[in-house]
């Protein structure tokens, strides 16, 4: 008899239909839109037209199916994503009241922002009107809520964390420098099983981390990186990236999370340590703009990444 199969991209409806299909006994694929073949000369787009040429392309074994993350790493994932939401909320209300204070021109004159004498100082702040006084103290507030809501997060995952499957790998990885208990659990529940990659190029490519390439007879020019993949992982994989502007050296808040861990991963972050602060070290000597090179730091970072999760998963 004939088989049955299912095929669809996706999207913002998640893997529910995907879980009931298989739930079922029938197959189902779920393919990533950006790498479903399109002609270019079609113009016209509906939705019979697009289930059509899944179809057929499905049919003539076109289309890759994307990896599909069980329920325990999606539950796990939503809650990263949920915490991340809530820092750009807190970024945003802070920017709004940075702009209230630059349009009055309140101007601080310390070295950072948002610290213990900053925030002293904007409590002595007073305006001319009621109504500025107001909405000053309206964004002060939302402030406060943002930042409550951030650190709500961050202790339901640290509280939820040893109940994942997951979670060793998540605490391999903080041996590496720059990758915090939140950046290791975002690493782990966005890319899911990391040993599914046979080599540390297959995540980076995953992950959009590898130059694009235009190649014609005898010439290859190799341009920016494809940025295909996950972007929540590259965000943080480049902002860990900074941390290997320094020299090499294990601090006080590392060897706190490198405490207990096997010996053989520790080695690994320390050759991370000593190849990425003189790979950053070089690149900038070079004159690389900086932005730049922590997008090359954090590429290597992946292969390290991908050691360190083995290990922990053997």
């Amino acid at each position: 008899g004939r088989r049955l199969q299912f095929v669809y991209e996706a999207g913002p409806c998640g893997f529910h239909l995907y879980r009931h299909l298989q739930a079922q006994g029938l197959e189902c694929t779920v393919v990533s839109p950006s790498m479903t073949p399109k002609r270019s000369g079609d113009r016209i787009k509906t939705d019979r037209r697009d289930a059509e040429a899944l179809a057929r392309l499905h049919r003539a074994g076109e289309l890759r199916g994307i990896y599909i993350p069980g329920p325990d790493d999606e539950a796990f994932r939503d809650l990263v994503r949920a915490r991340e939401d809530a820092v750009t909320s807190q970024s945003r209300a802070r920017h709004r009241l940075k702009a209230l204070l630059l349009r009055h021109g309140y101007r601080y004159e310390g070295r950072a922002a948002w610290t213990f004498r900053y925030r002293q100082w904007l409590s002595n702040l007073k305006f001319p009107t009621a109504a500025q006084q107001i909405a000053f103290q309206e964004y002060i507030d939302t402030i406060g809520e943002a930042e409550r809501r951030v650190e709500r997060l961050t202790e339901q995952i640290r509280v939820l964390l040893p109940e994942w499957k997951r979670a060793p790998v998540a605490a391999a990885l903080q041996a590496l420098r720059g990758v915090s208990m939140v950046t290791a659990v975002t690493l782990v529940a966005e890319i899911g099983d990391i040993t599914r990659f046979s080599n540390p190029r297959e995540l980076m490519a995953y992950l959009g981390l590898v130059p694009m390439e235009y190649s014609s007879g005898p010439k290859t020019r190799r341009g920016a990186i494809t940025k295909a993949g996950n972007g929540h992982v590259r965000r943080v994989l480049a902002e860990a990236a900074w941390a290997y502007r320094g020299q090499a050296r294990v601090g006080q808040a590392l060897m706190w999370r490198q405490n207990g861990l096997p010996r053989p991963i520790i080695d690994i972050a320390w050759k991370a340590q000593l190849r990425l602060t003189g790979r950053f070290r070089r690149l900038a000597a070079r004159g690389k703009s900086l932005p730049k090179v922590a997008t090359a730091v954090a590429r290597e970072l992946t292969g390290f990444v991908w050691d360190i999760a083995r290990h922990a998963a053997a």
